[in-house]
């Protein structure tokens, strides 16, 4: 027994250490659809972190509160007690109006040609974009305790907590901290 932990014991040591992190720490996951475009986008494989204490803006993977097998990549907008508000494609959270820096790149392609150019991919996309008066579409909601509220990036085609409703903090899975596939793309995310 002394031989073989000697031979291999440092070896089991780093394969336990590993399937630990992955399985209590750091999980990979994919971007399925179009919601988070431009910040993700479809395909894109990215490392989320499960011990996070979760902020606003943070992007997080969710269980979707209306089919607790899909894990949807959201953005944090709205933390247990908050209020939050779209009005006219402005945010505001308690009040405070919020400047969604990371929306600037498809607002203003909104404002360009109601992003057709964009969703060429899809006509429904297009059809939704070209009937869209804003980015966003006004809303208004207080976040119950234990809650949150989720968006995606990409509002006017995005699934999320205007559609499935708010999202409990035991269906947030982690935090994403690093996209890794494609290769050339390979960054923290912010």
């Amino acid at each position: 027994m002394k031989e073989f932990m000697k031979n291999w014991g440092t070896f089991i040591f780093f394969v336990v250490l590993l399937l630990i992190i992955r399985l209590f720490v750091v999980t990979p996951v994919s971007v399925k659809g179009h919601s988070m475009d431009p910040t993700l986008a479809d395909g894109q494989k990215l490392f989320t972190f499960q011990l996070s204490k979760i902020e606003r803006f943070d992007i997080v993977t969710t269980q979707e509160p209306d089919d607790l097998e899909k894990l949807a990549v959201k953005r944090v907008i709205g933390m247990p007690g908050d209020k939050v508000q779209m009005k006219n494609d402005v945010l505001t959270v308690n009040g405070e109006e919020v400047d969604e820096t990371y929306l600037a790149e498809y607002k203003e392609k909104f404002g360009d040609d109601k992003l057709q150019t964009e969703y060429a991919y899809s006509t429904r996309f297009q059809d939704i974009a070209d009937r869209a008066l804003t980015f966003t579409n006004d809303f208004s909601y207080v976040v119950p305790d234990g809650k949150y509220f989720v968006l995606g990036d990409n509002r006017l085609i995005s699934k999320d907590s205007r559609i499935f409703g708010f999202v409990d903090q035991s269906m947030i899975k982690g935090e994403v901290f690093m996209r890794y596939w494609p290769l050339n793309e390979i960054s923290l995310v912010k």
